[in-house]
């Protein structure tokens, strides 16, 4: 029981740095400036899903409070800088879109752009820290508690986020492929494609320094199924490449998407059965099946998500259904 809600929580958060990457990714891009007009059809562009892709967000959270309370409590305050800037970041990123869409002046519009940015930058680098301090390892303690924050600020910590980064702006060039107008589309398909070397680079960059860290060298506690996904991570990278040279905006977004979801599936896969790697105390670190809630309390989350999960991807299904095209009208070439 305790395994299937942990895989429910790991799907549920990878969905969301998926749907919500190309939310941050599109906001990202609003940096390269142009007219005014130009970054409003990118926003029109992920207008129609945004706030759904957030429901994503909360239904793992909720999963978070109900099936692993304690895993909830120790994560929350040993990652509360990330976690705090991160959804500092979705909510100015919701503001932004929503205000700017407000009679404004064109200063004022320009003004909620770079709120947009700004929240953008802060959601992609917080989720990517919270996914190094996991994969890292914190100072959990003999008596089950976090102490301080220092172990967030250390070279791979930080090259994760910044790697988080890289992988969101492919996300959200590589989405406004398949959305904006045809006619627009190979400026943002040539965008996409050079932001691939980038972001190999960056997780180039937090791997080597992963293989330098004795923290998270101690906490992989299966070094081979890494090595097997971040190999499958830099492969989707290089499909996705290959796809937007060739016009093929499905293949690329897929495989952009899977990019993303990986590094989730990797640091659950890696660190199992522990959730919570202790760096002071190896005996100390929390395990799933101790940072689960009880039996029947599972048990009777279960009954209530029966329905919950059919709905949520129901919705999820009909959203992208009903706005599958283009902003034109036209339909975008998938495969």
């Amino acid at each position: 029981m305790e395994l299937a809600w942990y895989a429910l929580l790991g799907l549920f958060f990878a969905t969301y740095l998926v749907l919500g990457g190309y939310d941050y990714g599109v906001g990202l891009l609003l940096a390269r400036g142009g007219t005014l007009a130009a970054r409003r059809a990118a926003l029109t562009a992920v207008g129609p899903f945004f706030l759904g892709n957030e429901v994503w967000l909360v239904a793992a959270v909720g999963i978070l409070f109900g099936a692993f309370p304690t895993l909830e409590g120790e994560l929350l305050s040993g990652l509360y800088p990330a976690v705090l800037g991160a959804l500092a970041g979705v909510v100015l990123v919701t503001a932004g879109v929503q205000l700017r869409s407000r009679p404004h002046a064109d200063s004022a519009r320009a003004g909620w752009d770079r709120v947009i940015v700004a929240g953008s930058v802060l959601a992609a680098l917080g989720w990517g820290a919270v996914l190094g301090g996991l994969l890292q390892g914190l100072p959990l303690a003999a008596d089950g508690h976090v102490a301080g924050v220092g172990h967030l600020f250390t070279p791979f910590v930080a090259a994760v986020a910044l790697a988080t980064l890289a992988l969101v702006a492919v996300q959200g060039a590589t989405f406004l492929t398949l959305r904006l107008p045809a006619a627009d589309t190979p400026s943002v398909a040539r965008l996409a494609r050079r932001l691939v070397p980038a972001a190999l680079a960056a997780v180039a960059t937090a791997t080597l320094l992963g293989l330098l860290s004795d923290r998270v060298r101690a906490a992989v506690a299966r070094p081979l199924i890494a090595v097997l996904l971040l190999s499958a991570l830099v492969a989707a990278l290089l499909v996705a490449r290959t796809a937007l040279g060739r016009g093929r905006a499905g293949v690329a977004f897929t495989a952009t998407s899977a990019a993303l979801a990986l590094p989730v599936a990797l640091i659950g896969a890696a660190l199992w059965p522990r959730v919570l790697v202790s760096t002071v105390d190896p005996a100390a670190s929390l395990t799933v099946a101790d940072a689960a809630a009880s039996g029947p309390t599972l048990s009777l989350l279960g009954w209530l998500a029966l329905p919950l999960v059919p709905a949520l991807l129901g919705f999820q299904a009909m959203c992208w259904w009903v706005f599958r095209g283009r902003t034109d009208g036209r339909a975008p070439v998938y495969w």
